[in-house]
């Protein structure tokens, strides 16, 4: 799931939850004994405005809640919320119909016909373990066969954090996009449904193999990675989720880590800049937490061309640093 745990902080896999998971935002109950989330959370600021960036999980538990007060506050003083991709898009179902028409096999072969024999048996034999959860997200289980490997590899990840507890309706882009319309809080999307799914369709035919037999073969051992990289962001560890991550999909995925996290992180940045120059008000930007760590993230970029940045973090120690990866 090595590929996968890339997409999921980098916030391509909110698009595969959203898209797979249409149902309203759930109301998690509070689990006042456990410690909230320290958060990934920093203030970039100029002169007269400011935009707080929340590095987001996007599949989250009950107990995950409540957030930190340090988030609350940001959320209180941002006048608007801006995400990946609009809750408007993300709640709508066509989303999930134009993924599965870009993920569809169009030369009237089957998945099997791209795999290993070794591969194939595999995923036969998950499909048959697994088939109960994947008619409840609405996927029939042969009907993966009509799929190209990046989809059924997402679908096979998908199914194994929800399997952990995992929830897409109550990760931090549901919690925000739902606490935003009840505050009457306008929302935005940096790009749009279409650029993330040709994200993952672009993704050559070498890196959706390895992806799909990563999540075959990783489904116990990717369960206790997932469970450490949570973990992880409920501690707030920068260094943590940088150093036990990246440095491996950097050499194993050099290409698309460029494309989906390098390139992005680029353009937003120049998006976050031009808000900050010529819009008065504060933004809460809610982003994957990959988009915000390491020289290649938003923060770091937004630092070097001048901005004032400090971590907002009154759990950590030496609070109101910007972590430094």
């Amino acid at each position: 799931m090595r590929a996968v745990r890339l997409l999921l902080f980098t916030g391509i896999l909110a698009l595969a939850t959203a898209a797979h998971s249409q149902a309203p935002a759930a109301k998690p109950e509070a689990a006042p004994a456990k410690a909230p989330p320290v958060p990934l959370l920093w203030k970039v600021s100029d002169a007269d405005n400011a935009v707080y960036v929340l590095g987001s999980f996007h599949m989250l538990k009950p107990d995950d809640y409540p957030l930190s007060k340090d988030v609350d506050a940001a959320f209180a003083d941002a006048e608007r919320v801006v995400f990946e991709l609009s809750p408007e898009e993300m709640a709508s179902p066509t989303l999930g119909v134009q993924m599965g028409q870009a993920a569809m096999r169009t030369d009237g072969t089957t998945l099997d016909s791209e795999l290993t024999p070794e591969v194939a048996a595999k995923l036969k034999a998950w499909i048959s373990a697994n088939t109960e959860h994947l008619q409840k997200s609405g996927i029939p289980a042969q009907a993966l066969q009509m799929f190209e490997p990046w989809f059924s590899g997402l679908m096979i990840t998908l199914t194994e954090m929800g399997k952990m507890g995992l929830d897409p309706k109550l990760g931090l882009d549901a919690h925000f996009a739902a606490a935003a319309k009840q505050a009457g809080k306008p929302t935005e999307g940096l790009e749009t449904g279409a650029q993330q799914i040709a994200f993952l369709d672009g993704m050559s035919k070498d890196e959706q193999l390895q992806m799909l037999a990563e999540a075959l073969d990783e489904s116990e051992e990717g369960r206790t990675e997932m469970e450490k990289l949570h973990r992880q962001w409920r501690e707030g560890d920068e260094r943590g989720i940088w150093e036990g991550m990246v440095a491996e999909m950097q050499v194993e995925y050099p290409k698309l880590y460029q494309r989906i996290n390098v390139e992005r992180n680029d353009t937003w940045v120049g998006q976050i800049a031009q808000r900050l120059e010529t819009d008065k008000d504060d933004t809460l930007l809610v982003v994957g937490a990959l988009h915000t760590l390491g020289k290649d993230g938003v923060v770091h970029k937004l630092k070097a061309r001048g901005y004032t940045v400090e971590r907002i973090c009154s759990a950590c120690e030496g609070a109101g640093e910007s972590g430094k990866n």
